[in-house]
């Protein structure tokens, strides 16, 4: 009995707590981390479909620079009218089109570029420009 009321009277022995995470804890941060990933992947995919479409219309622009720039330098008076070609850019297959149409001034021409990728929609580039008739001015 003496060993009981010993053991009575003494303080009940607390365990420190040891730090650290609870399952649940850690679960819950991986769920967190997971997401954001998730998040930042679909974002780098963007970022790579963006850049190959921007690149599309980067080629598609100078297309449609080039061929204005060739009308200018021919000093031709462009016939009223649609006329397309292709004016591909290295292994990008374009399509451009010209739409001439009459002003109200008779000395210019309005030319309109559209360029295309073939079984695609919509333009990836367009540019207008106004051509003036030098066909009887002399240089």
């Amino acid at each position: 009995m003496s060993g009981q009321m010993r053991d009575a009277g003494r303080a009940p022995i607390h365990r420190k707590s040891q730090g650290g995470f609870t399952m649940i804890e850690v679960l819950v941060a991986l769920a967190i981390i997971a997401v954001a990933l998730a998040a930042s992947m679909r974002a780098v995919g963007n970022l790579a479909n963006s850049e190959v479409e921007l690149h599309q219309r980067l080629l598609a622009g100078w297309s449609a620079d080039n061929m204005l720039a060739q009308l200018k330098l021919a000093h031709s008076w462009p016939d009223v009218g649609s006329s397309s070609y292709d004016c591909s850019q290295g292994n990008l297959q374009l399509l451009c089109t010209e739409r001439v149409t009459a002003t109200p001034n008779p000395v210019f021409r309005r030319v309109e570029v559209l360029v295309t990728t073939p079984g695609r929609a919509g333009n990836l580039a367009q540019m207008v420009t106004v051509v003036a008739n030098e066909t009887n001015r002399s240089l």
